[in-house]
């Protein structure tokens, strides 16, 4: 038996069809396009993410020897779609989670006094990031669209719920407690969206979808709307929670950093919800279908691989990312640079968006090289910022995934700052394979979160060395420097 994992992402759709002993035996890959119509916008039209999943899934079905049991999604989280609940047609294009246009939606509640109380039944902070000022933006400045959602025509959800109502022709508009809790609607505690946030960000609790577990049958596909097929839907959850899956990791105090665009790191703390006095998110990683759900305090870096694509694309340093890592061993060290990549302000633990990206200790010595090394020791340094903010502690192991998880020199660095392990799986495309092992544990491709631990393959393993902490220090005080660039 083999599995569909959907992996919708926020520049396009990869699906994968994984086998019953976790290999992937073919693929298929769609971008979609992306829209920036003012400094700090980013949207998509929800069609042609639609439209990149079904060529996609058209590819790697291609390329498969046997007609998959079921599919798993997931995807870009926070992303605010509207669509037709009849038709399915969406009617203006989503406001994707890097959109920082509601900065001051965010500013005008927090004034208000509205964050503690937010904070205490999300476990999020007010911040563009999210779901619910984005829909409060769209009720402020888009009347059209919105009067559809007032009058019941229209739905909300995120990416996820749209590709299950394509997905379904409609029958079914749900979302799981992974993707419901990044909206700021939807409370920890109740496990179910809030009537007072729904209030509070006007948006009507009847146009929201149906909360269900992350595993089970959620709905079919219709063979009309998805490919001449009826599958199960069997699994879903955001992309992070996804990843903290597919690295299969189950047990609380386990930790896997994704190092994409940013950095995600997300340690299980079962099912007890614990929060942060440091800057963490608290959210949901998974509800099985018992109700039983399990959490996770997240760390969110949001430049880390981006500031290596901006030694590539911004200052011509670098031909290729991959070339980063042969460039930083030419030397043996920074040579005193430090870089802040603050290039979209900062992140956890700090989440000053104000910040600005800063380059200090250049001399007439300093090279290329060291400003690559520097960046990639920057990576490092966001990651341990996160893992000393957390109240978990050093974990004993840190399993680490995406694109530049395959830089050796980058991991072996990461080891030595946190002074734990960094693990490397043999398939690094564990956000996708998350979502398989979701949905074939929803559908009994596997019997128990113990199989799925036997498919997960060891690449490297990366053991600490000796760590000079006074490169960690003076990376600190370059952050302060970095906060302090914008006051007054």
């Amino acid at each position: 038996m083999s599995v569909l994992a959907i992996d919708a992402g926020t520049t396009g759709v990869t699906a994968l069809v994984v086998t019953e002993d976790g290999r992937i035996e073919s693929r298929g890959y769609e971008e979609f396009a992306q829209h920036f119509p003012r400094p700090g916008w980013v949207e998509h039209n929800p069609e042609d993410i639609w439209q990149a999943t079904l060529s996609a899934c058209a590819a790697a079905l291609a390329g498969a020897s046997t007609t998959p049991a079921c599919v798993g999604i997931t995807n870009q989280r926070e992303t605010a779609v509207l669509w037709d609940r009849r038709s399915l047609a969406a009617p203006r294009r989503a406001v994707v989670w890097q959109d920082r246009r509601t900065a001051g939606i965010c500013e005008r509640l927090r004034s208000a006094g509205h964050e503690p109380r937010v904070a205490e039944l999300t476990g999020l902070r007010l911040d563009p990031y999210f779901t619910g000022s984005k829909l409060t933006w769209l009720a402020e400045n888009d009347p059209a669209a919105w009067e559809g959602v007032t009058s019941g025509r229209v739905v909300v959800g995120t990416v996820d719920a749209y590709l299950i109502a394509r997905l379904t022709a409609g029958a079914r508009h749900v979302t799981d407690p992974s993707n419901a809790s990044r909206t700021l609607l939807y409370g920890l505690e109740s496990g179910a969206w809030e009537p007072e946030l729904c209030e509070l960000f006007g948006v009507p609790e009847s146009a929201l979808p149906e909360v269900v577990p992350n595993f089970g049958e959620l709905g079919r596909t219709d063979p009309g709307a998805f490919l001449g097929l009826e599958l199960p839907i069997s699994g879903v959850a955001g992309d992070q929670q996804a990843a903290l899956f597919g690295q299969t990791c189950y047990a609380v105090g386990e930790v896997k950093c994704t190092y994409g665009t940013g950095s995600f790191i997300l340690t299980n703390t079962g099912g007890e919800i614990v929060r942060s006095e440091s800057g963490l998110l608290t959210t949901v990683a998974w509800q099985a279908p018992s109700g039983e759900r399990t959490y996770a305090l997240e760390g969110s870096v949001f430049v880390t691989g981006a500031a290596i694509q901006w030694l590539r694309d911004g200052l011509g340093l670098i031909g290729t990312a991959p070339e980063s890592e042969a460039i930083a061993r030419t030397v043996p060290d920074s040579g005193g640079v430090v870089f802040v990549p603050a290039l979209t302000g900062l992140g956890a633990p700090h989440w000053d968006p104000e910040a600005r990206g800063l380059i200090t200790g250049i001399t007439r010595g300093t090279t290329r090289a060291h400003l690559v090394r520097a960046t990639l020791e920057a990576i490092a340094f966001e990651v341990r910022d996160v893992v000393e903010a957390s109240a978990e502690g050093r974990p004993p192991v840190l399993k680490a995934d995406g694109g530049a998880s395959g830089n050796d020199l980058l991991m072996q660095f990461q080891a030595d700052q946190l002074g734990t392990p960094v693990e490397r799986p043999v398939i690094q495309e564990t956000t996708a394979l998350g979502a398989a092992f979701l949905a074939g544990l929803g559908a009994g491709v596997w019997g128990s979160r113990e199989e799925l631990r036997k498919t997960w393959q060891l690449d490297r393993r990366f053991e600490p060395g000796g760590r000079d902490d006074a490169l960690y220090d003076r990376w600190r005080r370059a952050v302060e420097l970095a906060m302090a660039s914008t006051e007054g």
